[in-house]
């Protein structure tokens, strides 16, 4: 029987944790680490056992068609090496009491939950989803969970309770997000923490039965939404509204800072580390000579790092933590945009990743995969539905009115149609096209029906965009520094992690 699964949402609470508390916290992070390690360990021995079985093998040759035979010939080829989720809980209960001091910082519900969490992470690779598991070092294991939330690692009278240990957490009862968080039902609690600034911080996350809290501002409206997403920004046309949003608006790059902190971390290296590099040499550059410094030998070597090199290391994290916060921040905001004005959408399937491999830095600044996962998951929330079509069947960008074909350079922005309507900006008309495509077929009757109706908020739609590029240009003018852009009224909201400060971030 398949397990009821109900919605769930996070609410996320900063602790106050001592220095006693948090020594205490580190040696329970220490156990949980080696108890996942050790049955991830486990886990792909079993896999492996498994893979080369002959049951496994015969399971292989039956064909796709046979679906439940298929899987009653895997399900035998797992359960003779014993490779499953219960099997993996027996080890981990079997090797947090051979070891004693485990079984004394780990309660049972966490030790099976780690042994979930190390089994899932083998099946990806067993199902073809990823290549390899990765064992946890100290500084990438930084979380913990319950299974419920009446014993173990569970939240009880407003506060975390983890066997002996009682941490009291900040709670703003005037925050509705946070009072709505501790008034729901709590399915059970996650323990986490980040460096922040330096210094690592400890949060408690509710993970809450039901739906999240909703800001009146950011409602969800019935209606059908036609997307275009691109690098930069995402272009919508609803029923009655168009717009080309920008993803991740004036978001502090901190382009030089973070380039001065790599180059201090390169002289520091190069300080510590001599023999891993080739020795320097002179190259002529135009009329002059240059002294160039050497490459990294090949090769597996042994590096120093001093404790200079670790300060400028977490100051360039910190940079770029902040911005990650704020292109966040502003991204959510652009997904309740467009949710106010329809929860069906439509898009075309392009693929982010590709875009990853080609543009790099444009696409980790601006994120527009997360942009799109946001807006699938709080759509289906709602009730809505994410449709994606094929690029190639339908062509939006080079399909004019009348169905004809012309294909444009990415750089050409402006859509001039054959038809002789107005011109249009090129992803706005993309968008507008998504809104007629049904069952991978664009429906040209359905869409110049529809666009004697939404010719004038598209038209808008242009004009708002050429007015934001005309500002954005000017401001661009005033200052080109990060650091001063930072510094400007927009910036300054609790939107941005600043030093001392604390990351408002809207959950709804």
């Amino acid at each position: 029987m398949a397990r009821s699964t109900t919605s769930s949402f996070i609410t996320e609470v900063p602790l106050i944790v001592n220095s006693k508390q948090e020594a205490e916290l580190l040696s329970r992070f220490q156990a949980g680490r080696q108890l996942y390690n050790a049955c991830l360990n486990e886990a792909m021995k079993r896999l492996k056992l498994v893979r080369n079985s002959e049951l496994y093998k015969t399971a292989k040759k039956i064909s796709r068609t046979k679906k439940k035979e298929r899987c009653e010939a895997f399900k035998k080829a797992t359960e003779q090496y014993r490779y499953s989720e219960y099997d993996l809980h027996a080890f981990a209960t079997i090797t947090s009491k051979n070891s004693k001091w485990i079984a004394e910082k780990i309660d049972s519900n966490t030790q099976q939950k780690l042994a979930t969490r190390a089994f899932k992470a083998s099946e990806r690779v067993m199902l073809g989803v990823a290549s390899g598991v990765r064992y946890k070092v100290p500084s990438r294991f930084r979380s913990l969970e319950g299974k419920t939330n009446k014993q173990g690692l569970r939240w009880k009278d407003d506060c975390l309770v983890w066997g002996n240990l009682r941490i009291a957490p900040i709670i703003d009862l005037t925050n509705p997000v946070i009072k709505h968080g501790l008034e729901s039902p709590i399915k059970y609690v996650r323990l986490l923490w980040r460096i922040l600034n330096g210094k690592r911080r400890w949060y408690c996350q509710l993970v809450n039965e039901g739906l999240p809290y909703l800001c009146t501002r950011n409602y969800v409206s019935d209606g059908l939404i036609g997307l275009d997403l691109n690098i930069s920004n995402i272009a919508f046309v609803g029923d009655n509204h168009a717009d080309l949003l920008p993803f991740a608006e004036n978001v502090p790059t901190f382009q030089k800072e973070i380039a001065a902190m790599q180059r201090k971390m390169q002289r520091s290296q190069r300080v510590s580390n001599p023999d891993n590099f080739e020795p320097n040499f002179k190259a002529r550059k135009g009329r002059k000579t240059v002294v160039k410094k050497g490459k990294n030998k090949k090769g597996k070597r042994n590096w120093k790092k001093s404790a200079n090199y670790h300060k400028a290391a977490q100051k360039k994290r910190e940079l770029e933590r902040r911005k990650t916060a704020y292109a966040k921040s502003q991204n959510r905001c652009i997904v309740n945009e467009i949710l106010r004005h329809g929860k069906d959408i439509k898009t075309e399937n392009v693929s982010v990743k590709g875009w990853q491999k080609r543009y790099g830095k444009a696409i980790s600044a601006k994120s527009p995969g997360f942009v799109q996962s946001e807006l699938k998951l709080k759509a289906e929330r709602a009730g809505g539905s994410f449709t994606k079509f094929s690029t190639s069947s339908t062509a939006l960008s080079q399909t004019h009115l009348d169905g004809t074909r012309i294909k444009k350079s990415l750089s050409e922005r402006v859509h001039r149609d054959v038809t002789g309507i107005p011109e249009h900006q090129r992803d706005l008309f993309s968008a507008f096209l998504s809104r007629s495509v049904n069952q991978e077929k664009l429906v040209l009757q359905d869409a110049q029906t529809e666009y004697l109706r939404l010719e004038p908020a598209l038209l808008e739609a242009y004009q708002r965009y050429l007015t934001r590029k005309q500002i954005g240009k000017s401001e661009r003018r005033q200052s080109d520094s990060s650091s001063e852009r930072v510094s400007n009224k927009l910036l300054i909201s609790s939107q941005i992690a600043r030093k001392g400060d604390k990351l408002d971030v809207d959950v709804a």
